[in-house]
């Protein structure tokens, strides 16, 4: 699936996948990002995904979650299945190039407005809607600066900063990435006064059809006294999509994608 749930990962980050470097060289900060971008830009994917939003209100939310992502493009598709007064609310979101991304939010029957703020609450949780639609690890700047464990496991600090044509609501990001399985395990956003605005950290790595994924995400800092815990139950690649499902006549329609032939 892709991350960060892609992305998400946003996406969210729940599509990385684990392929260790070969290079018996060091490898580089361009390298590093780049094999993570290539990982979350992995095509077609479909996640069933329980979101647990605490805070003063707290709400367990059932979605289900469509991805297309190559290297030129991200469609996300997020859908609520549970509880049953929030099913069918759906939010499209879809980002080309180094292009600003744009959206819609469906509510049944009828109502439907577009995204003008990607600061907004993803669904009311602490991910914010660029958290998952956004590929960070494709910005112009990388840089190596430092390691630390996370866990247990010693980490790289990749630090992420967009270049003068991507735009992002973010000034720079860190991510501590477990380089043996290519697996982001921390996840650290920036406003430019230095501000911590988002913490999103891994707390489970599944294996999924050869890869190493993401699939419980702890998301914090967005809020006061307020987190999100992400679990992906179920992940699925090699699936079918139509153009129709990424569009608002597609939002309305509750479906799982079919398994492309093998």
């Amino acid at each position: 699936m892709s991350l960060l749930m892609a992305a998400t990962i946003i996406g969210l980050t729940l599509a990385f996948s684990s392929r260790a470097a070969e290079s018996s060289s060091p490898m580089t900060a361009n390298d590093l990002a780049s094999r993570l971008s290539a990982l979350r830009q992995d095509g077609a994917s479909y996640v069933r995904l329980r979101m647990e939003i605490k805070g003063a209100t707290k709400e367990t939310l059932q979605l289900q979650v469509k991805e297309r992502r190559t290297e030129s493009s991200s469609e996300v598709v997020y859908q609520v299945l549970y509880p049953k007064e929030r099913k069918g609310e759906s939010v499209l979101l879809r980002k080309i190039g180094n292009g600003p991304a744009s959206g819609s939010v469906f509510v049944p029957p009828n109502t439907l407005r577009s995204i003008d703020d990607l600061k907004e609450s993803l669904l009311g949780s602490d991910l914010s809607y660029e958290d998952v639609v956004d590929n960070f690890f494709a910005w112009d700047q990388q840089a190596i600066v430092g390691t630390e464990e996370v866990d247990g496991v010693k980490c790289t600090i990749l630090e992420s900063k967009p270049g003068k044509d991507q735009r992002s609501i973010y000034a720079s990001l860190r991510s501590w990435i477990d380089v043996r399985r290519l697996v982001p395990l921390r996840v650290e956003k920036y406003a430019s006064s230095g501000q911590m605005l988002r913490r999103i950290d891994t707390t489970r790595v599944v294996a999924d059809a050869g890869h190493q994924i993401p699939a419980h995400l702890a998301v914090s800092g967005a809020r006061p006294d307020s987190s999100t815990l992400l679990d992906g139950s179920r992940i699925r690649h090699n699936v079918t999509y139509t153009d129709r499902d990424f569009t608002i006549e597609g939002l309305k329609e509750i479906a799982a994608p079919r398994r492309s032939p093998d």
